[in-house]
């Protein structure tokens, strides 16, 4: 696969990367704190309500988990926040003033807000270091991206964010070689390339060993406070480990929400969720 053959897959993915975007993202205001509201959200699929006017509000540098039963509306709740689904009602604000249900999927990702998806998708035929360098920000017009050359700063933000996720021995290993828990890394990193101040982590730790799993945890952590991540995950050993605030979805709407020890010890939440 040549570079011009990935630029082009590149493009097509369904995933928050994109090349043409504009070049300066809006203002984004975060002056109450808060960094993502949702309010009165609904959205009905064949008559099933999947998000139920489901209010959501989400601290500027936190790391949230999302937990709750299949079909309780965590994948729709984050398809909304980047644009790939509409409610049929309420409202969804990325700080003060930037109204995402006015925004397309790619003026949402270049706002700020990053997606990791469950099974990662790396590019296997390129290097782990090609694969950062094709998700850097910044200039994303196809040529000028063939042909432009990183500047000392890029570079080093690169050689930053391979350290962060754990990867820099194996920059010049081809990503289909990693394990399925250094693409998950990777991926992570290819989303920090771009500079985001809201990232959704689908099941990060989905078949992942007991090492990659605390390491896992380790990264996530590390990225609170530099800026906000929102996690949704089954595994509740997981979720034990890196839990600050959790809340748990049901039936399309919060169910409850507090720290791990009040959500443990809540009656609602053992009966639809943690008694399984």
């Amino acid at each position: 696969m040549t570079m011009l053959d990935t630029m082009r897959s590149y493009m097509r993915r369904d995933q928050v990367f994109e090349f043409l975007i504009p070049d300066t993202p809006p203002d984004l205001d975060l002056t109450h704190g808060m960094i993502l509201y949702l309010e009165g959200i609904t959205v009905s699929f064949d008559g099933f309500k999947a998000i139920d006017d489901l209010n959501l509000y989400i601290r500027d540098g936190e790391l949230r988990c999302i937990i709750g039963p299949n079909g309780a509306g965590k994948t729709t709740m984050m398809d909304i926040i980047t644009g790939k689904t509409r409610p049929d009602a309420g409202s969804a604000w990325f700080g003060q003033q930037i109204n995402l249900l006015k925004m397309s999927e790619p003026e949402i990702a270049r706002a700020g807000i990053g997606r990791k998806f469950q099974k990662p998708t790396v590019f296997g035929r390129h290097t782990v270091i090609e694969n950062l360098e094709l998700a850097m920000a910044g200039d994303r017009r196809v040529w000028s991206t063939l042909v432009a050359r990183l500047d000392g700063e890029q570079r080093d933000r690169i050689d930053e964010i391979l350290d962060l996720v754990g990867l820099s021995e194996m920059v010049r290993i081809r990503a289909g070689s990693l394990s399925h828990g250094q693409k998950q890394w990777l991926e992570i990193g290819m989303l920090l390339a771009q500079n985001p101040k809201l990232l959704l982590v689908d099941e990060p730790v989905a078949g992942m060993t007991g090492q990659e799993m605390e390491r896992t945890a380790e990264l996530l952590t590390s990225l609170a406070g530099s800026r906000t991540v929102v996690v949704v995950e089954h595994d509740m050993d997981f979720v034990r480990s890196i839990a600050r605030t959790v809340t748990v979805l049901h039936q399309g709407r919060v169910l409850a929400e507090g720290d791990m020890d009040e959500i443990q010890n809540d009656q609602r939440v053992i009966d639809v969720y943690l008694g399984d």
